[in-house]
């Protein structure tokens, strides 16, 4: 089981603050991921419409989308940042 964590306008439109789920075997990279759970309903269609902007962190790392998702414990989901 890996543990999904969603933040912001992710979250809002997801519906949720986090769940775990058992990932498909050909769930391999944070873009493999991102593709999959657009396929889960409409919410995760909406609030991952455009994946190329969703930055992701893994174990409270920032990733690539290309990156390897293998023994990930947390994956956080989260919009771009504006900082100020």
């Amino acid at each position: 089981m890996t543990r999904l964590v969603y933040f912001a306008w992710v979250r809002e439109r997801i519906g949720r603050e986090e769940e775990e789920l058992e990932l498909p075997g050909h769930v391999k990279t944070a873009a493999d991921l991102l593709k999959h759970l657009k396929t889960l309903g409409e919410e995760y269609e909406v609030a991952l419409e455009h994946e190329n902007v969703i930055r992701v962190a893994i174990d409270q790392e920032h990733v690539e989308h290309g990156e390897s998702i293998e023994g990930a414990r947390e994956i956080a989901l989260f919009p771009p940042m504006t900082g100020g």
